[in-house]
């Protein structure tokens, strides 16, 4: 995150005149804003978004650089931002994310909207006072809960297929940790479906809800070219044409196993995903064929 963290530091300099002034624009503590630009805290990408939307910047640019930056303006002297104690801003980030935590899964289990504060503070042993003090709105904590949930959900993901070095055997294990089985997989496509339906009606969380999806995809393209240069995959293969296709086969499969489709269970999704890779992506076992790199 330290690119990301510069750029967040170049919006502040062209929009706000101090730090503090910034962290209340885009209702962050000023201590967490501090600490994130240090490196020692992530950015969630409800805080992207929201530094994205004061700046006028994209999202794209403060994760990637790409894209829409501030416009140049006077440089501004930065107040240094006064900070709290190393356990208390501690305990309060693992205080925040039990309500994440907690607000997901409910929102798995019962629906977007029919989550209240009250059930959330119920399942943490809390009062619903103590969770508006990190959430001063029923939306500002669902909001936070679906990107959450699915920041969380690429986060475990990408620390498992890193550990496997065929492609092959990587694109395999990114499939079964995609299959909507009882328990916290299918727990967070239920939360991903409601993300999508919310995306649709309210276009603040597109950017963010595009940059997840755009991860995904290229999650498969970079497993895809890893086996080119491997000599598993197919040289010829268009590595974004068939990201493309296994994202968009393993979405509206696990629709379909989620919404109890006749004769569509979540094996049956794992057997429709390898005919596709085995016809289209494969090298022909035992031939001859180019390097990726060639």
């Amino acid at each position: 995150m330290g690119e990301t963290a510069q750029r967040v530091r170049q919006v502040i300099e062209a929009v706000a005149d101090t730090h503090r002034d910034f962290a209340v624009r885009i209702g962050l503590e000023p201590s967490k804003l501090s600490k994130s630009l240090r490196g020692n805290r992530r950015f969630t990408p409800e805080e992207l978004a929201a530094v994205a939307t004061t700046g006028g910047v994209s999202v794209d640019w403060l994760m990637h650089g790409r894209g829409t930056g501030p416009a140049p303006a006077a440089e501004r002297p930065a107040e240094p931002v006064r900070e709290s104690g190393e356990a208390e801003q501690a305990g309060d980030e693992r205080r925040r994310n039990e309500f994440l935590d907690a607000a997901w899964k409910l929102i798995s289990e019962q629906g977007y909207h029919a989550v209240r504060i009250a059930d959330i503070a119920r399942a943490c042993g809390t009062s619903s006072g103590a969770v508006h003090y990190y959430f001063p709105t029923k939306q500002d904590l669902l909001s936070a809960a679906l990107l959450h949930c699915v920041e969380s959900a690429f986060d475990r993901q990408s620390v498992e297929l890193r550990s496997v070095d065929s492609a092959h055997e990587r694109l395999l294990k990114l499939i079964d940790m995609q299959l909507p089985a009882p328990g916290r997989i299918r727990n967070e496509w239920l939360v991903w479906l409601q993300f999508w339906a919310e995306t649709a009606l309210r276009p603040e969380l597109r950017p963010i809800h595009n940059d997840f999806y755009a991860r995904w995809r290229e999650a498969v393209v970079r497993i895809i070219r890893r086996g080119q240069r491997q000599g598993q995959f197919r040289a010829d293969a268009d590595a974004e044409q068939l990201a493309l296709g296994i994202t968009a086969l393993t979405d509206g499969l696990a629709i379909q196993v989620l919404t109890g489709a006749p004769q569509v269970t979540a094996e049956r999704m794992r057997g429709v995903l390898l005919d596709f890779i085995e016809r289209e992506l494969l090298a022909p076992t035992g031939g001859s064929h180019e390097p990726a790199d060639a």
